[in-house]
């Protein structure tokens, strides 16, 4: 998924790229500990996220990159 700005939230980027259907939905994944940053458990939902980050949510892999410029 590619985001315009610096860093985004991983609750949000869990929302953003589909991920989840509610950010309560994030919340609760997070707060389990069932999300995975960089390999690492995650339960922060305002973790911040950069570009070449990896999110791993119950088997499925995400990659923050940076937005492409138009």
């Amino acid at each position: 998924m590619y985001i315009k700005t610096s860093t985004i939230n991983l609750d949000q980027f869990l929302k953003w790229s589909g991920a989840v259907s509610t950010g309560g939905e994030a919340k609760v994944l997070i707060s389990e500990g069932r999300v995975r940053v960089n390999r690492q458990v995650e339960t922060h939902r305002s973790k911040k996220l950069s570009p070449g980050d990896v999110v791993e949510l119950e088997g499925s892999i995400f990659e923050v990159a940076r937005g492409r410029e138009n």
